[in-house]
């Protein structure tokens, strides 16, 4: 039986002291590859996320961590917790 690993998305934004830092927390969770999606250009997610980037969203479940989170945040967001 194996386990789908989730589908992980970073919504962001161009030049973002956040955004820089949220992509050290997912260097230390050692998060699976994920997609970066920058809100810059695109209206819908700017009215989405704009005041909450960096959010990380696990496409899948449909969940979503809002900043600040941490390495263990992204731990139960990916199912590593036990």
């Amino acid at each position: 039986m194996t386990a789908t690993a989730p589908v992980l998305t970073l919504f962001q934004r161009d030049d973002c002291h956040l955004c820089d830092l949220a992509l050290e927390v997912l260097a230390q969770a050692r998060a699976p590859e994920f997609d970066s999606v920058f809100i810059d250009e695109d209206e819908g997610l700017e009215a989405l996320y704009g005041m909450r980037v960096p959010v990380l969203r696990d496409e899948a479940a449909g969940i979503e961590l809002d900043w600040p989170f941490d390495a263990a945040a992204v731990a139960v967001l990916l199912g590593r917790v036990g």
